[in-house]
């Protein structure tokens, strides 16, 4: 196990963490019928994804993404897995936004449907996404830390 982790994708999965804690929260609020603190606690996830996503968009600009540094062969179950991760999270954040403008335009019909299926999204999102973090940072060492293509394809 590797315990030097990484400053950046600590703090970004921290607050990716976050973010799923509080949409859990915000979701028991709602169905004990507290629409103004659910209103707050859903908004405070979302300040976090963003904070998430800011972090983790800066690095892959600036430093770039750290291939996977485990064994070969289990390389392609890793890249399959963080292409399944990256689509749950891409479907997760615009089904968070639609969440998001559906309850502040008070769509409540629609935003009732909605938001249980994107919570659900956004739980496994985060879950899937400390796995990521714990196969890249914590029981394998990084990989070369490259250009998000080259990360994803193993180029």
């Amino acid at each position: 196990m590797n315990f030097n982790l990484p400053i950046l994708p600590t703090i970004s999965t921290t607050f990716i963490v976050l973010s799923a804690i509080t949409v859990a929260i915000g979701w028991s609020q709602i169905r004990q019928g507290k629409r103004e603190a659910h209103q707050k606690t859903m908004f405070l996830g979302a300040v976090f994804a963003i904070i998430f996503f800011v972090i983790y968009a800066s690095r892959t600009i600036f430093i770039g993404n750290t291939a996977f540094g485990g064994p070969d062969d289990i390389k392609i179950y890793y890249t399959i897995f963080l292409i399944f991760h990256i689509t749950l999270a891409t479907v997760g954040a615009v089904l968070g936004i639609m969440s998001l403008v559906t309850g502040y335009q008070k769509k409540f019909a629609f935003h009732r449907k909605l938001g249980p299926i994107t919570s659900y999204i956004w739980f496994f999102t985060a879950i899937t996404g400390v796995a990521v973090y714990l196969l890249l940072y914590v029981f394998y060492h990084g990989g070369e830390t490259t250009s998000v293509i080259k990360a994803i394809l193993g180029l």
